[in-house]
């Protein structure tokens, strides 16, 4: 089973940014997911993680909040998309969406 959970969380409390910024707070975040060993995707507007079980998807969102815990208020949206008799999702969705356009998409 594959689990591709696309997320973005991160702290809206001043006591957590630095102006209108967080990206120390996600930076936190994305190095726990880094040293999990978990696959994962940083993006823009939120980072996409693959797992083999969705119990695993869950424990990365409750890394990723003890993250951030000591923030007054923490901001999550989550997006899942789990498919059975599947794996490395993260490369081969983009890969059949480029196969369509008959090119590689640029990066």
């Amino acid at each position: 089973m594959s689990v591709l959970l696309e997320f973005s969380m991160f702290p809206t409390s001043d006591n957590c940014r630095e102006g209108s910024s967080v990206s120390k707070q996600v930076a936190k975040i994305v190095d726990a997911i880094d040293k999990s060993g978990v696959a994962y995707q940083l993006t823009p507007m939120g980072t996409v993680v693959e797992t083999n079980t969705m119990r695993e998807a869950l424990d990365i969102i409750e890394l990723a909040y003890e993250q951030v815990s000591g923030c007054e208020r923490v901001y999550s949206s989550l997006k899942f998309d789990i498919r059975k008799n599947s794996d490395d999702r993260l490369k081969t969705k983009i890969k059949s969406v480029e196969s369509n356009l008959g090119r590689e998409v640029q990066k």
